[in-house]
């Protein structure tokens, strides 16, 4: 079972009328419901992996953050999609194009990744055949509502990872394989033991409930390291947790909603920060040397701030605004050799001209 999550905070994503791009904002609020603070786009482009913007004509347009590729072009209403629209995979190639209903596909086609028909829903129902780029077909089986509903099975590079029954669009009752048609755990009403694989590697293990990530867990990467342990709730990493990297302990603290938000950040081991985190960024909080002596604050995310690199080595040096380097610093190599030294803005230097 979860224990009960002690953070103070949690951030809700507002979408408001979209009249332009800056109006979409997240809020953060405390216990008492009262507003803290509101957040631009731009931090929210961190915090979702997904931007959008209004255009001329009336249509919204979202974007992968990582590539700036279009995901979706069409009609929104209350935050949704809804209405005529068209959506792409990452990579930018369609998935389907038709008429939205409360966010989900309702009515139009669905197509492979070489642009090809493969499917038709009707009032959101449907046999469907789903293809992601690269991955090749994905999900095969029946929606119903728009979403995955029924019969189904799911697909990983022509490997079959799950075959079953889905509710809502959730894994429900069935059984999972290791990407070598070994079954390796099975679900009933949405809950069980879980080993989920890609490829052949293992990349998730822990407590399902209610179709998802509910209870203890670990990840691993594709070389089979321990990447992180700890709490899920509704899919997501949320309570208390430790993130490791080559092996060594980085952070270990709270979560909300996939983000650090309270902890300990160590380099090489080393206890290198200890405070609150806002969109993972250090927030409110104390840095550390290696001989443990205080060496900054950080209030709001700003500040006069050091960093570290995993040996040690003093790599920047200067002022933090909005937890980034904003205003003078001095930044070094790996070496410790001094790169640069001058003003920053948003995180990136401002180059003399």
């Amino acid at each position: 079972m979860l224990e009960k999550i002690k953070s103070l905070f949690f951030t809700k994503i507002i979408f408001s009328h979209l009249y332009d791009k800056n109006q979409l904002k997240i809020i953060k609020y405390n216990k008492n419901m009262q507003n803290i603070i509101g957040i631009n786009i731009n931090n929210y482009k961190i915090f979702s992996g997904r931007y959008l913007i209004k255009e001329s004509n009336g249509k919204v347009k979202e974007y992968n953050i990582y590539n700036n590729k279009i995901i979706y072009e069409g009609e929104y209403l209350n935050g949704k999609r809804n209405g005529k629209g068209k959506e792409n995979d990452k990579y930018g190639f369609i998935k389907f194009e038709g008429e939205y209903l409360n966010g989900k596909k309702w009515n139009g086609k669905g197509y492979d990744e070489e642009g090809n028909e493969t499917f038709t829903l009707i009032n959101g129902k449907g046999n469907v055949d789903e293809y992601y780029y690269y991955y090749g077909l994905e999900y095969q089986g029946e929606y119903l509502n728009g979403e995955r509903n029924g019969k189904g099975k799911e697909i990983i590079h022509g490997q079959l990872i799950f075959e079953g029954e889905y509710l809502n669009g959730k894994r429900w009752n069935g059984k999972g394989y290791d990407g070598k048609n070994n079954i390796v755990y099975e679900l009933k009403n949405g809950k069980g033991l879980v080993k989920e694989y890609y490829y052949y590697a293992l990349e998730f293990e822990g407590e399902y409930l209610n179709g998802e990530k509910n209870g203890k867990g670990k990840e691993y990467d594709c070389n089979g390291n321990l990447i992180f342990e700890g709490e899920y709730l509704n899919d997501k990493i949320n309570g208390k947790g430790k993130e490791y990297f080559d092996g060594k302990l980085i952070f270990e603290g709270e979560y909300l909603y996939n983000e650090r938000r309270r902890g300990k950040f160590y380099v090489n081991g080393i206890l290198e920060y200890e405070g609150e985190f806002f969109l993972n960024k250090k927030w409110n909080g104390i840095g550390f040397d290696e001989n443990g002596n205080k060496i900054y604050e950080l209030k709001n995310g700003s500040g006069k701030a050091k960093e570290f690199n995993g040996i040690e080595k003093l790599i920047y040096d200067g002022e933090y605004l909005d937890g980034k380097r904003n205003g003078k610093g001095k930044e070094s190599d790996w070496k410790g050799n001094l790169v640069f030294e001058g003003e920053y803005l948003n995180g990136f230097r401002k180059e003399k001209k």
